[in-house]
């Protein structure tokens, strides 16, 4: 049994960390895109193509239908992941830089843990809390200081706090989820579920007036990696791994956002990026070594792609 564990975490913690690595640039891919397009259709119009994908994936696959029950949990799933938090970030990020927005998100691994335990029925221990509470000190520590936050709270800070409460939601009700359907079809049957709302929204938002190549390769990005491909590896790894273990890789995200805000957008980030790098991943290491027990028995990860 352990030899069995010890295959499955690493494998959680590898495809958690690639999902990590496509969410990390989702801020400023969204900060350039609302530039040139309506938040509103940024936020929709993506759940619409990445749907759209969603339903060849689900059709090439062969994918049966979820039950009703699991109709329910969909819903869930997608008022956090394809509703509320590209919404929400999109209008925020229509007045603050995505390196502002980094310093509010920092607390999603922390919303992400504490939904695991309503809703994923994980116990994690005390080492876990305290080891996730370092990283996200850290991280707070990091973005206060190197550019990240500056001035008081707004409208913008508000919409980003509600959308990380979503998000957390969203991911561990998909990671709870993702080890009946697998990452890949949680995510296509949100996203798929959601169509009814997303496509009549897009099309009444739609202007592309301003909308020039690089405001069109953003929104690919957000369309195809944050929205689709990126949640592929992010709910295969909370299943395999737990949702609130491996939710805490994404500590790293906004060290990586603010790295890609300073050197696409040329937003301003200080030195102490590599000391708060180190600091995150001595913590998420220790997250990793802390035993989570959750209510259902993780999947094989083959099972865990589909």
């Amino acid at each position: 049994m352990r030899a069995k564990s010890n295959v499955i975490v690493p494998a959680g913690v590898t495809l958690g960390a690639l999902g990590v690595l496509g969410f990390s640039f989702s801020l400023p891919a969204t900060r350039l895109a609302v530039a040139g397009m309506d938040a509103w259709f940024v936020a929709f119009g993506r759940a619409v193509v990445a749907g759209l994908l969603a339903i060849a994936y689900l059709a090439l696959s062969r994918a049966p239908l979820p039950s009703v029950t699991q109709v329910r949990r969909l819903l869930v799933v997608a008022l956090g992941i394809v509703v509320g938090f590209p919404l929400l970030t999109s209008l925020a990020l229509t007045t603050q830089t995505s390196a502002h927005g980094a310093v509010v998100i920092a607390v999603l691994p922390m919303s992400t843990a504490i939904w695991a335990v309503l809703r994923a029925a994980e116990r994690p221990p005390l080492k876990f809390w305290l080891s996730s509470g370092a990283g996200l000190l850290a991280v707070l520590a990091f973005v206060a200081t190197g550019g990240g936050f500056s001035g008081s709270l707004s409208l913008a800070d508000g919409y980003l706090l509600v959308a990380v409460v979503l998000c957390g939601l969203g991911y561990a009700e998909g990671g709870a989820l993702s080890r009946e359907l697998g990452g890949a079809r949680t995510v296509c049957w949100a996203l798929v579920v959601s169509l009814p709302v997303t496509i009549p929204i897009s099309l009444y938002t739609a202007d592309f007036s301003r909308a020039g190549t690089i405001v069109w390769l953003s929104f690919a990005y957000v369309s195809v990696i944050s929205m689709f491909l990126g949640f592929f590896a992010w709910y295969a790894g909370l299943a395999a791994g737990g949702v609130a273990k491996i939710g805490q890789i994404q500590l790293a995200q906004p060290v990586l956002t603010l790295l890609w805000s300073a050197l696409v957008l040329g937003e301003q980030v200080g030195w102490p990026a590599l000391a708060t790098a180190a600091v995150v991943l001595v913590c998420v290491v220790l997250t990793q070594r802390s035993r989570v027990p959750h209510g259902s028995t993780p999947l094989n990860t083959p099972e865990l792609a589909r």
